[in-house]
């Protein structure tokens, strides 16, 4: 019988499959969603966005109510964290984001594609939140964090609004219902979106993703001599692993992260070959490549502070509900705003489509 930890690590392995194959077919990408809904008008990338938030919300709060999953062991329901950390993370990763046009996830689904500049994101992606989280500048970012951290009374949205009167199931059913709900009427609000077959298949099967890594994570490797970690779809830490792990095996344990990393990757270039996609892509001049490091170098350190990207901390985290979860992905969601638009608005060298 297999044991708990090579279950999880299969389990990543799918889930990254899926993930990779549906990032190609649909263009999922938060980047690519605002670009398309700021500077475009085209709003249908973003509420396949919203489709997949609401999906993965509601979801896991029911996964959550009904005991199977305790997310208060995940990294986003710790007792303590910096939200000036968090929301300066976010900050970065969210402009560090429209710098390398596209986010990690983005970055290795289109490296299953051939897309060269890809690979140069991921490996700097990795090593710069490797250096923030273990390496050279570790030290300063938990100097920081001993400077700013708070241990709040309530860490998520039901805690807090259960702080009012009812019990905090209550608050748990009424917040995801409310939330979620509001999410898929925003989705399908646009006619153009409600015939967008894709992309309502691309939203629902990524909320569902995301439950099933809580559901691989928090069920399947509940095991009370090695539990794995308990998360899900999150791509900062993993992708440092798996860098790591590609130098140093020996010694190292795969881990769901790693493998869901390794499966995205494949699941896209099976992808990209089979549908004859593939095609290999660089850098159109050296002031391109030196955008996309710089903002690769933003993603992995500001990613590393914030706890999560556009995916971990904008779809894995906020399904959670929790506070510090939305601390991180407004930070996202300003640096991305100014890396878009305004005074700090970073010209596109490329076209949006290869975000």
């Amino acid at each position: 019988m297999p044991s708990a930890a090579s279950i999880v690590v299969c389990a990543g392995l799918l889930i990254g499959l899926a993930y990779g194959v549906v990032g190609l077919l649909s263009g999922f990408c938060l980047m690519s969603s605002l670009r398309g809904w700021w500077a475009e008008g085209d709003s249908r990338l973003i509420r396949s966005y919203a489709l997949a938030l609401g999906v993965a919300l509601a979801a896991t709060q029911l996964l959550a109510g009904s005991g199977v999953v305790d997310l208060a062991k995940s990294v986003y329901l710790q007792p303590s964290f910096s939200a000036p950390l968090m929301f300066v993370g976010g900050l970065m990763f969210g402009y560090g984001m429209v710098l390398s046009n596209g986010c990690g996830s983005r970055a290795l689904v289109l490296l299953g594609r051939g897309n060269l500049r890809s690979f140069v994101v991921v490996i700097v992606l990795g090593i710069a939140a490797q250096m923030t989280l273990r390496g050279l500048i570790a030290p300063a970012r938990i100097v920081l964090l001993q400077a700013s951290s708070t241990k709040p009374v309530v860490l998520s949205l039901p805690a807090l609004l259960s702080t009012l009167g009812g019990s905090e199931t209550f608050a748990r059913t009424l917040v995801a219902a409310v939330l979620a709900g509001a999410l898929v009427i925003f989705a399908f609000a646009h006619p153009p979106f409600q015939r967008a077959w894709g992309q309502i298949a691309a939203g629902v099967s990524v909320g569902l993703l995301v439950t099933a890594g809580w559901f691989a994570t928090g069920y399947l490797g509940a095991d009370d001599f090695n539990p794995a970690a308990v998360t899900s779809l999150t791509f900062i830490s993993p992708i440092a692993d798996t860098v790591q792990y590609a130098m140093l095996s020996t010694g190292l344990t795969l881990n769901f992260g790693i493998a869901m990393v390794a499966g995205v990757f494949a699941g896209s270039l099976v992808t990209a070959l089979i549908t004859r996609r593939f095609r290999l892509e660089g850098y159109i001049s050296p002031r391109h490549m030196l955008r996309s490091i710089g903002g690769a170098a933003l993603m992995g350190s500001g990613g590393a502070m914030a706890h999560g990207c556009s995916v971990g901390q904008g779809l894995t985290g906020l399904s959670t509900l929790a506070l510090a979860s939305f601390v991180a992905a407004g930070g996202i969601l300003l640096g991305s705003a100014a890396g878009l638009r305004g005074m700090f608005r970073v010209p596109p060298l490329v076209s949006a489509k290869d975000a």
